[in-house]
Parts: structure tokens; C-alpha cells; sequence
């Protein structure tokens, strides 16, 4: 006869239920862990303050959210960016905004362009191995030179994409276009994102949306 006692049917089971929580806490650090934070993110609604960011443009220069913002009506905008391609929808809202530039002015207004995709993938062959300042770089080809209250910046990895909770994370796909209009505080006053390619805001959308200015220091 065995020294030992056998556990009784019910300690058998409450150690299954125990082992089951503890995987079922391990399965859900690890879908955590690999969707990222990011896929918990909360888009900013209406009257939230909006997450401060430093981003660069193509060229290296840093801008923060709160800097371009301060003193001023912000518009930010979250192009598709490089999708692997130049997207034609963001090409085209750019160009609009561009040209109504001098109209954001007079609202004392400035514009935040927000142009996400994957980082460049060293020593890999592909289709592009080209880094995203480059892609950024051809896209600002197609437009005229960007007025001083128009900046554009790269979000490589989708860092500020996955803060906003905007990541489209589907093949070819980089972030759902949306546009949020902030007023001089940072608060979100007019938010649209879009979960189709075309579906955009144009510059006279949000110039209905904004109030009266008299421009300090554009």
C-alpha cells in the first residue's frame, strides 16, 4: 500500500480550474504583449484632450502636437501614408488643404499632417526598401512647397497611428484616415475618421468647422 494519499476528486478539479486561470491569464499577457498597448488605445472623441506627440519631418526636424498647437486652432490629419504605395486619396486631400492654406491663416490655424507606414527593412531584398522620410519626401514631390502653417511628419511603426487607436491592420492598409480639429487648449472640438479610402475631409469642411481668427505669428 502507498505511503502517499491520493488527492480527492474535488482537490483534483480545483487544481484544474486553477491551472486554467493561470494559463488563460498567461493567453491574455501574451495577445497583449502582441498586439501592443496600442491595441487597447482609445481614439480621442469630442471634447477629450488630445495625446501630445513629437513626430519628425522627412528632413529630421522634430515637431510636437502641443508645440504646432499652442496659441493656435490645429487641424491634424492621419493620412493612409505608405501603404506601398502613393496613396492618390491623400495626394488629393493634401493638395486641398495646401491651396486653402492661406484661408487656415486667417483663422489663425495650422495644420498638422500625420503620414504613418512601416520602418525600412535593412538588408532584406523587397519591393521597397527605401526608409519612410523617403516615401514622404516623393509624396511632398506632388505637391506644391507646403505653406509655412502646413507641416507634414512621418509616424514610422505607426507609433502615433496605434496612440490615436487609428491602426487599419489589414494588407496594404496603414491607418484609417481621420481628421480632428483642436482647439487652443488641445481639446478635440471635430473629429471623422474613415474606414474607406476616399471617404475624406476637404478644407472647406473644416474651415466651416473653425471660428473666426485674427492670425499672431504664422
Amino acid at each position: 500500500m502507498s505511503n502517499f494519499a491520493q488527492p480527492s476528486v474535488s482537490a483534483q478539479k480545483a487544481g484544474t480550474v486553477h491551472i486554467s486561470r493561470v494559463w488563460g491569464s498567461v493567453l491574455a499577457i501574451a495577445c497583449f504583449l502582441l498586439l501592443g498597448a496600442s491595441a487597447f488605445a482609445q481614439t480621442p472623441a469630442v471634447g477629450a484632450k488630445a495625446p501630445d506627440f513629437t513626430l519628425s519631418t522627412p528632413t529630421g526636424r522634430a515637431v510636437a502636437l502641443s508645440t504646432e498647437q499652442s496659441g493656435h486652432d490645429l487641424v491634424l490629419v492621419i493620412l493612409r501614408g505608405f501603404p506601398g504605395y502613393q496613396c492618390p486619396y491623400c495626394v488629393k486631400q493634401v493638395h486641398d488643404f495646401v491651396e486653402h492654406a492661406s484661408d487656415f491663416k486667417a483663422k489663425n490655424t495650422r495644420v498638422l499632417l500625420v503620414y504613418p507606414g512601416p520602418p525600412a527593412i535593412r538588408g532584406i531584398l523587397s519591393l521597397s526598401t527605401k526608409d519612410l522620410d523617403q516615401h514622404a519626401k516623393e509624396f511632398l514631390e506632388k505637391q506644391a512647397d507646403l505653406p509655412s502653417n502646413v507641416v507634414l511628419v512621418t509616424d514610422p511603426d505607426y507609433e502615433v497611428t496605434n496612440l490615436y487607436g487609428l491602426r487599419w491592420d489589414a494588407p496594404h492598409e496603414t491607418a484609417y484616415p481621420s481628421t480632428f480639429v483642436l482647439d487652443k487648449q488641445g481639446m478635440v472640438v471635430f473629429e471623422k475618421i474613415s474606414h474607406s479610402h476616399g471617404d475624406r475631409t476637404t478644407a472647406q469642411d473644416i474651415l466651416d468647422q473653425l471660428p473666426s481668427n485674427t492670425p499672431r505669428g504664422l
